[in-house]
Order: structure tokens, then sequence, then C-alpha cells
């Protein structure tokens, strides 16, 4: 029989099963606004009700003296400062500020934060997807305002993580944003320099004088930024390797060094000998100068706006149709598979975090892999019949 527990804040009975249970209301559900149940369950009446007045008291600790100060903008502005900006680098703030700033606050700033519901959230993404790009200042007219499923995922993490943070400080008692469904994100077909023109390509930076650093891209699929961070204490000629440590980005006009995008972005890459050879080559050409591959105009670091425009002008002259310059890490990657290095291997040099995020961007080459190895296991065993 249940015994009902004083102001109708949970109750106890004992269960077919021997064991005790206590149910409360937790909270409302912001989506439909119902209450939210949670149980407890103990050996005995006593341990159960001890339980039971615990798990009620940690739900209702709400901090009612802050939770109606905040609206999302002004609880949003807070996260920020305090715990993303100090742990997020520099090229990823220029993220974080547009999201909020372009998206978030001018959407659903001005709810309060205890308000905000699941619903809210979903007509804000769905908004966003069908027409939240922002007109910006000198800019042509646009005319298509959509924005990406990726720039929704990522206004979604960043959102999230704010009120899941809003949750550990007894803001509101659960994430609004945790129960929405998010666009698909869009698989693009991938695009990269055919392999009959790689030749014409090396031979037109080598017309610009810079053989060295393109053909070391296509034999490492260094990203861009760690590819133009690099100094000449990075290299080590006796055992043909190099050490990725460092990406230079344009950050606010300015050209910001910073470790690579992730812990597995740092890592130690062997070198063909030919690659080591226009290395060595390269240097005597400016031995004095840290950088490996320094702006011909300033004698620093290489601009990475600068940069990608002579990868442009090359494929121009050489008649190739245009393919950014990250595709020719695309490049590399999928040459390497079709020669034969493994997935675990390839995964290691490009820098991803697993094997498996290197299989699903480069299913194109792979699915190619599956079909040699089908055939070649088939002509073994027709050989054998």
């Amino acid at each position: 029989m249940a015994k009902r527990r004083a102001n109708g804040e949970g109750n106890i009975r004992k269960r077919k099963d021997g064991r005790w249970e206590g149910r409360y209301t937790a909270g409302y559900d912001p989506t439909i606004g119902k209450r939210i149940m949670k149980n407890v369950l103990g050996e005995t009446q006593a341990e159960t009700k001890e339980k039971l007045n615990k798990a009620i008291a940690d739900s209702q600790q709400l901090d009612v003296s802050k939770t109606g100060n905040y609206t999302v903008a002004s609880w949003l502005t807070t996260w920020y400062e305090v715990y993303a900006e100090p742990r997020i680098r520099p090229n990823t703030k220029a993220y974080y500020l547009n999201y909020i700033h372009n998206h978030i606050i001018p959407n659903i700033g001005s709810i309060k934060l205890e308000k905000l519901t699941t619903i809210q959230i979903q007509k804000f993404y769905s908004k966003l997807q069908k027409s939240g790009r922002v007109q910006r200042e000198g800019q042509a007219k646009l005319k298509d305002k959509s924005l990406s499923p990726r720039v929704v995922r990522g206004v979604h993490t960043l959102l999230s993580n704010c009120l899941e943070q809003a949750v550990a400080e007894r803001l509101i008692l659960t994430n609004p944003a945790a129960g929405c469904k998010l666009p698909k994100l869009e698989k693009k077909e991938m695009h990269i320099l055919p392999q009959e023109k790689i030749g014409l390509y090396l031979a037109e930076a080598e017309e610009r004088g810079l053989l060295a650093m393109f053909y070391l891209e296509l034999t490492t699929g260094l990203r861009r930024g760690e590819l133009l961070a690099l100094l000449w204490t990075d290299l080590d000629i006796e055992a043909r390797t190099i050490s990725i440590t460092k990406q230079v980005h344009r950050i606010n006009g300015e050209l910001l060094v910073s470790q690579p995008k992730t812990q597995n972005s740092i890592r130690m890459l062997a070198l063909p000998q030919q690659a080591v050879d226009l290395l060595v080559e390269e240097h005597s050409k400016h031995p004095g100068n840290p950088y490996m591959f320094p702006s011909p105009k300033t004698g620093t670091m290489y601009d990475p706006d600068a940069f990608r425009r002579i990868h442009d002008k090359i494929l121009k002259t050489i008649g190739a149709e245009h393919v950014r310059f990250h595709d020719m890490r695309h490049l590399f990657a999928t040459l390497s598979l079709k020669n034969g290095v493994d997935v675990k291997t390839l995964s290691g040099v490009l820098g991803h975090y697993s094997a498996g995020l290197t299989l699903n961007t480069y299913t194109h080459a792979t699915t190619q892999m599956k079909q040699d190895a089908a055939d070649t296991i088939g002509a073994v065993i027709a050989q054998a019949m």
C-alpha cells in the first residue's frame, strides 16, 4: 500500500519483488510541460524514505536567488567568458563568437533561461537552416540565406554545452537542447586533382620556386596551417622525419601560431628521401631564416591566404578544375589507400583521432580497395578450382 508523503512531494510503496520504491516529481519537461517522475529503491521502508528525502532535496536545489536573473543571452555571455574562452583555441573563438552574436542571441537571447523550451530551440534550428545566413557589410546581396547542417549542428553543440553548465549550476533542472532533432550532415562528393595533372602541378610549382613546399604537401598530406608553421628545427635529416607540433591561422588580421586542432594532430612523420633532398636544397636558399618556407615578400611566416592564392594560380595555369588546397590532403590520402597503405597507418599520418574517421572520410577509395581484395581472393579460389 502506498504511503503519501507530506505536501505531495512523493510516495512510497512496496513492490511485488519485496523491495520498497519511492517516487517523486523531479521537475517538469520543458518540451510539453509535464512532470518528470523519478524513483529510488531500498530494501526497507526506512532506507527508501531516507533516499527519497535526499532525492527530493537534490531535485529542488535550484539556486532560486539566481534563476530569474538570467536570460539566454546573459547566461550565454557568462558561460563563454568563464568556461569556454579560456579553454578554446584562437581560431575556434571566431566560430563561437559568430554563433553567439549572429545567431543565438538575435533569435532566442531575450528568453528567460528557466523558460527556454525544447520546442523554442527546435524552431530556432529550423529557422537557421532555412534563412539563418547573415548579410555581411560590403558583401554582395545573398541569394541563398540557408545555413548548412554543419553550421546548425555547430550552433547546437555550443548551446547544448552552455545549457548543460546551467544544469550543473542549478539554474535549470534539465537541458532543453538535449531532445532536439538535428539536420543530417550532407555527404559532399570529394574533388581532388586528377592524377595525370600532378606532374604539371609540381612543374609549375618549381617554376615559381616552390617545389619543396608543394612536394612535401603531396607526400605528407599536411594541413595548410601545419605546412606553413614548419621550422627548420622540425626536420631531422638523418632520421628523415618531420615533427608536426603547431599550425598558423589568420585571426582578426593577425597571424597566430597555436597547437594543432587535436592532440592526435601532434605527430612525427616519415619522409621519402626525395622530399628530404628538396628540403635541404630549399634550406640553402635562406640558411639564416628559421622558417622552412618563409614569405618571399616579408621573410617571415607565409600568409595562409597568400599561399592559397598561389595554389589557385597554379591550377589555373595548368588548366585544371579548381580544387581547394585542403583537397591536396585528400589527394595524398586517396593515393595512399589505392597504393596499399593500411588505414590505421594513414590515420596516424593524417592526424585523425581514429581509423574509423579515416574510413568514413575516404569511403570512395576504400570501396575500390574492398573490390580489389574480393577480386584477388576470387582469383585465388578460381585458380585452385
